[in-house]
């Protein structure tokens, strides 16, 4: 039996992305929330506490998505370097300068422990909102020639991109909240309640602008999604996203900790499915495929050995973190 290689890669990575996107998106969206919360309240600190166990291994899923890209789409890679080269090097500033402010927070004395709290409020709204930029960049295609990227060093600014980059913000607001709901009590649950809501809300439209822009962007998009038999999926995606908004709004209405929590994970899903169908079988819109970006045969051969192994370690690992960290987050203790 014969295995599509190209197709199998592209499956990985896309995992890797949205695992990324999945895991430290809550925890930067929980990084973007802490100017709006009183230091005085202690808030900060259980805030803080809530993603300290596992921030950095959520991250491990970004050099596995972007080491995989460099190692078995050489072409993607060296074309999406070039053409968003301004909003990764930004991104990956913004994860840095919130990874120190987190570690150098705790050793501040209380009278800068404020600089630092902005710090990383700020990097994680660059962060975030880089990524968003990125998406938005690539959705609405990359000039290539001769396998080689043609275009300008701003053609990844526009309108577009950053109406993508304010949603992902938000996004990760509501990804952070709903977190914050399921893992902590009191006081700061109600706040965080309170975010989940107006976020939610937020997401959904930012959601809908975006999805109604999208096809104007190119004729392929347009056909993909209301033309001939994929109008299945103009309906199917964006009926299930009601299905998550309502379980979404319901659970955060009723008190429930968990499925606000799932519900806007599975808003996140359906979106990475819409963008998936949008770009398939494009690693790049609108001209490079998977296969015309992939490395050859006995390289990707290769190189699936030992993402074989790879992949379930650090699936067993991030499942071990979450469950010996798993329930309410004690105010009392702090990250030392």
């Amino acid at each position: 039996m014969e295995f599509d290689l190209p197709l199998i890669w592209a499956a990985i990575i896309a995992f890797a992305i949205l695992a990324y996107v999945s895991l430290d998106g809550f925890d930067l969206g929980v990084g973007i929330m802490f100017p709006f919360v009183s230091e005085r309240s202690g808030h900060r600190n259980t805030m803080m506490n809530s993603v300290a166990p596992i921030w950095d291994g959520n991250e491990t899923w970004l050099v596995l998505g972007g080491g995989g890209l460099f190692a078995v789409f050489p072409m993607a890679y060296g074309i999406v370097m070039p053409a968003l080269y301004a909003p990764i090097i930004t991104m990956l500033l913004g994860l840095i300068f919130r990874g120190v402010a987190f570690e150098f927070r705790w050793r501040a004395s209380e009278k800068n422990r404020i600089w630092w709290d902005r710090s990383f409020a700020f990097g994680s709204v660059v962060a975030s909102f880089a990524q968003g930029v990125c998406l938005g960049a690539l959705i609405q295609g990359v000039k290539v020639t001769d396998r080689v990227y043609a275009g300008g060093p701003l053609d990844w600014l526009s309108w577009f991109s950053v109406l993508t980059g304010v949603a992902v913000v938000v996004g990760y607001v509501l990804l952070g909240s709903t977190w914050l709901v399921m893992k902590t009590e009191g006081e700061l649950q109600a706040i965080a309640r309170k975010f989940a809501f107006i976020s939610g809300l937020g997401t959904l439209a930012l959601i809908g602008i975006v999805s109604v822009a999208t096809p104007f962007l190119s004729a392929e998009y347009h056909l993909r999604w209301f033309e001939g038999i994929n109008i299945i999926y103009s309906v199917i995606v964006p009926g299930l996203v009601l299905i998550c908004a309502a379980i979404l709004f319901l659970g955060l209405r009723k008190g429930r900790e968990v499925r606000p929590f799932l519900a806007a994970h599975g808003i996140f899903l359906l979106c990475y499915i819409g963008i998936g169908i949008s770009f398939y079988p494009r690693m790049i819109p609108p001209d490079v495929t998977i296969w015309a970006a992939a490395s050859p045969d006995k390289s990707l051969e290769f190189l699936l050995v030992g993402t074989v192994f790879l992949v379930p370690t650090i699936l067993a690992y991030t499942i071990y973190s979450y469950w010996v960290f798993r329930g309410k987050v004690d105010s009392s203790e702090g990250y030392h």
